[in-house]
Order: C-alpha cells, then structure tokens, then sequence
C-alpha cells in the first residue's frame, strides 16, 4: 500500500489566479486575493471580506460556451474550468481510452441556483431548472458532461471542508485496487448567501485579512474557488509515456465526533488522520519535508490543529504554513487547492509562507513560516479538517 498513485495534471481557479500559473506567481510574489465581496447580493457586503474569484456568472457562461438558457450553477462551472485545465495538462485527448472515472468534492453544491429559486418562485419565470441544480451532485455531474465522462464513475463526496482531501484518498484507493485506471479528483464550492450568513451565525467570520496562526486571529475569510488533479495507474504512465507530476504517497482520514462545527480541543483527528497517512506512506514524521496545514485561523482550528502537530512531530516539526491567507478557506474545495500548492512546493523546492503572521500563539512555541523559502522537497503533507470532526490528510511525494 505504500506505493504512490502518478499526479499526471492539474488544474485550479481561485481568488489568486485563473489557472496553476497564475496561482503560483500569487503564491511566491505573496499575492493575497482577499477583497470585498463583489459577485453576491449581500448584506454583509460591508462586514465581512472574503476570497472570490472576480469573474461574473456571465464570463464563465461564455468562457465554457454555454447558452444562456443553461442551468450550471456557479459552483459547476468553477469546477467545469479547473476541470478543463488539468485534462489539457495531463496531456489526455482521449479520455475513455482508459477506465477514468471523476471525484469531486463540495459542501454548497448548487446553492447559489436555490437561492434564485427561492426569490422567483412567486413570479412568471419558471423556477425548475434552478432546483434541479440544487443537489451537490448535479455540479459534478455537469462537470462530467463537460468532459464526456457521463457513462463512468461520477460521484461526489461531501464531509464539509475536508471533502476534496476525501475525493484525493477514494481516488487514490480505487487506482491501487484496480478498479480504474485515471481518475479526475478535487473539489469545487461556490459564495452564496447560504453561506456567509450560515458561517456569520457561527460567529467565525473575519472584518480583515485573515491570520493564521496568529494569537489575536479574528476568523476566517470566506473563498470560492476548484481545483481537480488527475490521477494516473503505473500501467498508464509507462504506457503513454507520461510526465509525473508529483505521487500520492500516503493518506489518512479520521472522524473524532467532538462536536459539530468544532475540532477536538486536544487535536484527536487531525493526530488520527496524519498517523494514518503516515502509516499508509510508510513513512516516518521526521521524513515530512512540508506541512500545509489547514489554518484557517480560527481560534479553535488553529489551537487543535497545532497542538496535533507538536502531537505527531514532537520537537522535530518540519517548516509548516497556512495559505488560507491567500485564497480564503475555500470550503469543499480547499484539500484540493492545498493538494495543487503542495506539487507545486514540491516541484519547485519551496515553502510558500503564512501570510500576516505577527503574534505567537500563547499555548505553544512554534511559529509558521513567514517568509517565501528555498528548501528541497521531497515530501509534504497536507491537512484538511471539516465540521463533524471530519479530519483528513495526503502526503505528496516526489517519489513513488
């Protein structure tokens, strides 16, 4: 079981770039894309900032070619183009030549499409084909038919913000069993009305650029964004001749039933979940070259997850760093976006750092990068924890 599945391609949209290139010149140029919200009608406009992608509904109807009588919500033409981008990537022109099957993640799923129907439902138009598209697997399912996977494996995952990480592991386990040969995983989420006023109720929302890790954190921005990677069997690999990106090495995922929004206070999942994907890598802690954590500079995330870490690394804790202070915690997607920026580290030997850090934590000394740094990778692990005590971790490798 220790042997890795091929990242063969990748494609992302986020608050911080169109595409990977764009991502990453964000990334090492500490480019933050946390703004005003400018594409929901809210009224916490004025309150709250959050990381969106700044193309209206109208561009990514053009950009994908879709009429204007469609039923996509924004959630599954996010998806769709990230999608897009990371099929071209890994070089597959024929995409039924091999047994491919497609895994994505969300939580909101078309909420942005019952949001309207909620607001027509009294008046002449007719409301069905928003309702259609309300359930979080129709975004997948229109993903799908954007790339001609219709008749094969389509599913969703939903466990809140741990969902892609989740759509990476299933992904991973169906090439090693067999059961396929490529497989599309990430995840996608979209801004809605749902959900800023839910995440407002929970009191956990930002006023400002969110901070990781940082003693006086305030809470999260809000991000919409998707990012897919293509998975690939050993067999495929040497068959098409194909560029490896980056391996899945190993992976793990927990479920500690604290609470239903909150994390352990002592960090029992996270700890499971990375045993775990350390167990199933065969790797041991001291081997972790990278933590991209999940930091999502929450006053409970931040502290539970921490205090797993020191649980699992002891003293010997390798460089770690929250990019949420780019993107904002992008929800479903976010296990897919950190998986992207994870290769990305690996590939090009750096640690991308923990924006607007400025104060320790008081219940632990250890601080997280803040500074963009050169260091050679070989392996990095990635944390995604999700409401319901959902914990999940993937360790990328260079190595198979």
């Amino acid at each position: 079981m220790s042997k890795g599945v091929a990242i063969t391609g990748m494609g992302i949209i986020s608050a911080i770039g169109n595409n990977v290139a764009e991502n990453y010149d964000a990334l090492i140029n500490a480019r933050k894309g946390i703004t005003r919200v400018d594409n929901v009608e809210t009224i916490q406009r004025s309150e709250i900032m959050v990381g969106e992608v700044k193309f209206t509904n109208d561009q990514l109807i053009a950009q994908l070619n879709l009429p204007t009588s469609n039923n996509y919500s924004r959630t599954a033409m996010l998806g769709a183009i990230a999608a897009k981008e990371a099929i071209a990537d890994a070089g597959i022109t024929d995409i039924k030549k091999y047994k491919t099957g497609i895994i994505s993640g969300t939580s909101v799923g078309g909420m942005d499409m019952t949001e309207k129907y909620y607001y027509e439902y009294l008046t002449e138009k007719a409301p069905q084909k928003y309702i259609e598209s309300h359930h979080a697997g129709d975004s997948t399912q229109k993903i799908a038919e954007q790339l001609g996977l219709e008749e094969s494996l389509v599913t969703t995952i939903s466990t809140a913000c741990s969902s892609a990480a989740n759509a990476i592991m299933l992904g991973a386990r169906l090439i090693k069993s067999g059961k396929l040969d490529r497989v599309l995983v990430g995840g996608a989420d979209c801004l809605s009305k749902f959900t800023i006023n839910g995440f407002k109720t929970l009191m956990i929302l930002s006023d400002t650029f969110n901070t990781p890790f940082d003693e006086n954190r305030k809470g999260l921005n809000l991000g919409e964004a998707a990012a897919f990677l293509v998975l690939e069997s050993d067999e495929v690999v040497k068959a098409e001749n194909k560029k490896v990106l980056a391996y899945v090495k190993g992976y793990g995922n927990a479920n500690d039933a604290f609470h239903q929004t909150a994390s352990s206070d002592d960090g029992d999942g996270a700890t499971l979940a990375m045993e775990k994907a350390l167990k199933v890598a065969n790797l041991k802690a001291s081997e972790i070259d990278y933590i991209n954590a999940h930091g999502t500079a929450t006053g409970n995330n931040d502290l539970s997850e921490g205090r797993a870490i020191l649980r699992v690394f002891g003293e010997e804790i390798p460089e770690f760093s929250s990019t949420k202070a780019y993107t904002g915690h992008t929800l479903a997607a976010a296990g897919a976006i950190e998986a992207v920026y994870s290769v990305l580290a690996l590939r090009h030997n750096v640690i991308f750092p923990n924006l607007n850090f400025k104060t320790p934590m008081k219940e632990f000394s250890m601080n997280p990068q803040t500074e963009l740094k050169e260091k050679e990778l070989n392996t990095v692990l990635s944390n995604s924890l999700g409401f319901g005590g959902n914990c999940s971790t993937v360790i990328f490798s260079k190595e198979a």
